[in-house]
């Protein structure tokens, strides 16, 4: 999907939004051989959109992906309801 179409999006929906990381080593600083993904997915539900970025909602908790870090974004459908084991 685009990375702009995440714009149009209306609070309230569920997406995965994969940004670039803000945690990474200082360059130089890994261990050999050693290899760092840039990226990370942001997954949950949709709680603001502005020209800055994007509000979700985790299940961690709130992140805030400024609009310069978001490299791709998807509408996803609702979570599965959790189940209560059957011996609970």
């Amino acid at each position: 999907m685009s990375t702009a179409e995440w714009r149009t999006w209306s609070p309230g929906v569920r997406v995965v939004v994969r940004r670039l990381r803000d945690d990474l080593p200082a360059p130089g600083s890994e261990q050999p051989g050693e290899q760092v993904p840039q990226h990370t997915d942001v997954l949950g539900d949709l709680l603001a959109v502005d020209d800055d970025g994007v509000l979700v909602r985790t299940r961690r908790g709130d992140v805030r992906v400024p609009a310069a870090d978001i490299v791709l974004t998807k509408l996803v459908p609702p979570a599965p309801v959790r189940r209560r084991p059957a011996d609970a």
